[in-house]
């Protein structure tokens, strides 16, 4: 097999580079790194490598040939930067997406995966969140990324181009961006007690997320990839773990000191996914919970 990983150099697209070469594919990475949050990009020796921007067209275009899969990851991944920079979010987020789905369109491509964001559901939806609830887009980061949604069911519907949309709940675990105060909660509390600085806290702490590990999102990409389902054309599928715990409880699984910083506009105030259709469709289910992976962690030791 042969598979393009856009954005493959950065936290979830390097673990599943490294896993498809694991697996006996040659793989193809694209990714400009742009990803503010990352301290460093992780490039694998063992693939083709390409440090170009998804939105230039013609020069990702000729990469696609002879292709199988394409896993398209590469975004502007961060709520407050795209708050900052609409502009930005949209030309990347929109406009790369389209340019991925039109070279595979152009090319062949027997399927394209969509890395997309729980942050679609918003405040309206009570959780658990189900992939039939309305979108409720607080922000441009969710505006454009659901634009993605649209555009790879119109490729499909129109196109016959096969897409699978996936909406991740809070993916943490090694490799995640550490950089800045917008970087994930799990990175930023690494950082801090690495630094031996307090936890910064948003708000009352009490604002609840589904926390994902990187590897869950790997598998369910490569079984996604792999599946002969007619089922999952076109779809929306999420990637969470069914639980979520609340930042404040994250701190205290923790153990160390903490502190309270202000609000953040633009941010729901729970994430819980309901995986059901993984479960069924894809026959996935999350193996890494995040208490058990803390746990784990020499650094929040004594």
């Amino acid at each position: 097999m042969k598979g393009i990983v856009t954005g493959g150099a950065g936290f979830i697209g390097s673990h599943l580079v490294d896993k498809l070469l694991s697996l006996g594919w040659e793989v193809i990475v694209i990714d400009n790194e742009s990803a503010q949050s990352n301290e460093e990009f992780f490039w694998n020796k063992n693939s083709q490598n390409y440090k170009l921007d998804i939105c230039d067209y013609d020069k990702i275009n000729p990469l696609f040939k002879g292709v199988d899969f394409v896993f398209h990851l590469a975004a502007e991944s961060r709520i407050q930067p795209a708050i900052k920079n609409p502009i930005q979010a949209a030309q990347t987020n929109v406009v790369g997406t389209c340019n991925i789905l039109q070279s595979a369109r152009e090319h062949g491509i027997k399927k394209v995966l969509f890395s997309s964001t729980s942050s679609a559901y918003g405040l309206i939806n009570k959780p658990p969140l189900c992939e039939n609830m309305p979108k409720d887009c607080l922000n441009p980061y969710s505006v454009t990324k659901c634009s993605g949604e649209e555009l790879c069911t119109m490729y499909t519907k129109l196109f016959g181009v096969k897409t699978v949309i996936f909406r991740y709940f809070n993916v943490y675990g090694d490799r995640q961006p550490l950089k800045g105060q917008y970087a994930p909660v799990v990175g930023i509390f690494l950082r801090q007690v690495k630094n031996s600085e307090p936890m910064t806290i948003v708000g009352d702490g009490l604002q609840r997320r589904d926390f994902t590990h990187v590897s869950d999102v790997v598998e369910a990409n490569i079984l996604a990839a792999c599946s002969q389902s007619k089922l999952i054309n076109g779809q929306i599928i999420n990637i969470g773990t069914g639980q979520s715990h609340s930042v404040l409880e994250l701190s205290k699984m923790i153990g160390k000191d903490f502190v309270h910083i202000p609000t953040r506009v633009g941010e729901s105030k729970e994430t819980l996914a309901d995986i059901t259709r993984a479960q069924e469709w894809l026959n996935w289910s999350p193996k890494i919970f995040l208490e058990d992976w803390i746990n784990e962690q020499n650094i929040f030791c004594d």
